[in-house]
């Protein structure tokens, strides 16, 4: 995997991770799910940012990686690298979702 594909990547898992995370959507649909999904393990997972970029990764993993050692390495350096993209983006700010 090249390096600019690899960044891509990482910015996609960070950009749709946030999205499920912090923000309505278009037209409220996000809002609508995580609402849904109430408090009940869906539910949780879509209000930690660390739990959900777990789960946002792992199909680029899987999908980019060449044998299953590098599958899982990408899966969880696209979510590490999504989880400090989330630190950096928030420096200055409280977060109480961790």
């Amino acid at each position: 995997m090249d390096k600019f594909l690899f960044l891509i990547t990482l910015l996609a898992v960070w950009r749709v991770t946030h999205l499920f995370q912090a923000e309505d959507g278009p037209f409220d649909i996000i809002f609508r799910i995580r609402k849904l999904a109430g408090d009940g393990v869906f539910g949780k997972i879509m209000d930690c940012f660390y739990c959900l970029s777990i789960w946002v990764a792992l199909l680029p993993g899987l999908y980019f990686g060449r044998d299953w050692l590098q599958k899982i390495i990408l899966w969880l350096a696209f979510s590490g690298g999504a989880i400090l993209l989330e630190k950096f983006s928030n420096k200055g700010t409280t977060s109480t979702n961790e």
